[in-house]
């Protein structure tokens, strides 16, 4: 909950202000839903009411609601049939429409306090916490295909965090000011972006979506919002508590579109300030490129910020504790259908401890309940989000029965029929090196490496060298000296990095998240640096006293 103790104490010196504030916030608790509980039946209640229903959800700039022909729909995961939501496609006339409506706001919004903005956000998480946690909730769960405790640690906690937390770093960077001299006066002021940010969500977290458009609007910026397709629901859920919550018209543009449309669109634009993104390498690539093509016509030199994923790593020592190892990594692996950023996707385990190890994963495996979250709270995972994801996952799981260097120990099937289903399956290779080692997958497929247990400073180099990616990952080791040397070994190998606990839950404000290589550019959302990055600061020195003489002393 929200605990806010703030004393402002402003004086102004010329173009000065200065302001003492303490905003004091905790992250959101993260509720039980325990049979008979109060938030259990308002979210059966809000389920209920969205069954079989389909959402009627148009583009927004400013007020005006705008329906284009490309129609879309949204299908829920665990049963295609239904239609969660129909909506449209903005086309480069909205898009371009958008950017002129955010362009006019801006520099009203600029000027706003910062601590009037940071209010919008703490009364949205206050919404979100109260009065509307079940509705965002039942519309992430039906719509993205997540149990209950997965959209509860998403959708309700992890998103009030982000605004409460940004909200108050904001309001604490604003304090941040430059020394005073004798004389003179030096005052730092955190300005927006001249221009405007687009911001691309992913469909994997509801909270994604609400952060990367609501932190640079918070910060004096106006935002394109492109929501994923497969989050349609959940994000206009997002964004009209925003604007209940009072967020202007205008300051952030609800526009669903076709991503190389938009992607074409904003950085066409010589008003692209940034670009806020989390999705595929290889949308961010091709972004990057668009921006880097177009820099000449730019009035500013964008901001370019993304998040890509990775292929996460649980590294296991013959110190381990094998309970903790199965039970961390089941969870990692497979929670959402291992459809998270940082979700275990490789393992390397000492021989001397493998049999043990397999038995315990087999033994949980095999109690996994794949289904829908919906109709059944006792299921573990539900459908992938989509039939583009199922193939994909589908050719891998063809790769692992083909491979003479592969073998499927557990789960390997699916079934598209009603819902995406793919089960849980956990893969033996003989090869370190195989293609499943170091490309991204995005579902419930853990692949297990074997290494001879005196070996494991070899096998620590090689997870540092198998994947392009350095988003997450865990080393499992009570050996002290096997802790210190990984750490030093796998020093660039993960932005979030975990000693005997799974590679998956960073909290926002305890472990801001992000990675680099091709991880992304690492910002650490969740954490109080990440409001700067949406910033222009300038520098106001006020002199008091007049300068009278241009010559100086030595020149006597």
């Amino acid at each position: 909950m929200l605990r806010v103790r703030s004393i402002l104490c402003q004086s102004w010196r010329g173009f000065r202000r200065s302001a003492c504030a303490a905003v004091e916030v905790k992250n959101e608790p993260v509720l039980g839903f325990k049979d008979g509980s109060r938030e259990r039946e308002e979210l059966l209640k809000a389920l209920q009411e969205l069954k079989g229903k389909t959402e009627e959800i148009p583009c927004v700039v400013g007020d005006e609601h705008i329906w284009t022909k490309d129609i879309r729909y949204q299908l829920s995961p665990f049963n295609h049939s239904h239609k969660v939501a129909r909506f449209c496609y903005a086309d480069k006339e909205v898009l371009n429409k958008a950017i002129v409506a955010s362009l006019a706001a801006r520099r009203e919004w600029d000027l706003k306090p910062i601590q009037d903005r940071a209010q919008i956000l703490f009364k949205a998480a206050d919404v979100i916490s109260g009065p509307k946690r079940a509705e965002v909730l039942a519309k992430t769960m039906i719509g993205q295909g997540k149990t209950v405790v997965q959209a509860e640690i998403d959708a309700a906690a992890e998103l009030i965090d982000f605004f409460r937390f940004n909200a108050k770093y904001a309001i604490e960077l604003e304090q941040q000011q430059p020394l005073d001299s004798d004389g003179s006066t030096n005052t730092m002021l955190y300005r927006g972006l001249e221009g405007f940010v687009a911001a691309v969500a992913p469909f994997n977290f509801t909270a994604i979506g609400g952060n990367l458009a609501g932190t640079p609007a918070l910060m004096g910026n106006v935002v394109l919002w492109k929501p994923s397709d497969t989050a349609m629901s959940a994000s206009y859920a997002v964004y009209k508590i925003l604007r209940e919550s009072g967020l202007p018209p205008n300051i952030i543009q609800f526009v669903p579109a076709d991503g190389p449309v938009f992607g074409d669109t904003v950085t066409a634009s010589e008003h692209l300030a940034g670009i806020n993104f989390t999705g595929s390498v290889p949308t961010f690539k091709r972004l990057w490129k668009q921006v880097a093509q177009n820099l000449d016509r730019y009035r500013n030199f964008p901001r370019v910020g993304g998040e890509c994923g990775g292929k996460n790593f649980h590294f296991v020592h013959k110190s381990a504790d094998v309970r903790s190892v199965a039970t961390g990594t089941i969870r990692s692996a497979f929670e959402y259908s291992g459809q998270k950023c940082s979700a275990c996707s490789r393992m390397y385990v000492p021989d001397s401890l493998w049999p043990r190890i397999k038995q315990e994963l087999l033994d949980v495996q095999k109690q996994l309940k794949v289904g829908n979250p919906v109709e059944d709270f006792s299921t573990f995972f539900s459908a992938v989000i989509d039939d583009k994801s199922f193939a994909r996952i589908k050719k891998w799981l063809d790769h692992a029965k083909s491979s003479p260097n592969l073998t499927v120990i557990a789960g390997g099937n699916c079934d598209g029929s009603k819902g995406y289903f793919v089960e849980p399956t956990i893969i033996e290779t003989k090869d370190p090196q195989d293609a499943i080692m170091n490309e991204e997958i995005f579902g419930p497929v853990l692949t297990v490496y074997v290494y001879p247990e005196d070996q494991y400073k070899d096998v620590l180099k090689l997870i540092d060298s198998t994947s392009p990616y350095a988003l997450t990952g865990a080393v499992f080791a009570l050996d002290k000296n096997v802790v210190k040397d990984a750490a030093k070994i796998l020093r660039n190998a993960a932005g979030n990095y975990y000693v005997n606990d799974k590679s998956t839950g960073s909290v926002v404000a305890q472990q801001p998240f992000g990675g680099s290589r091709a991880s992304g550019t690492n910002d650490k959302p969740g954490g109080p640096h990440y409001v700067l990055r949406w910033t222009s600061p300038q520098v106001v020195k006020e002199t008091h006293v007049p300068l009278t003489e241009w010559k100086y002393p030595y020149m006597g």
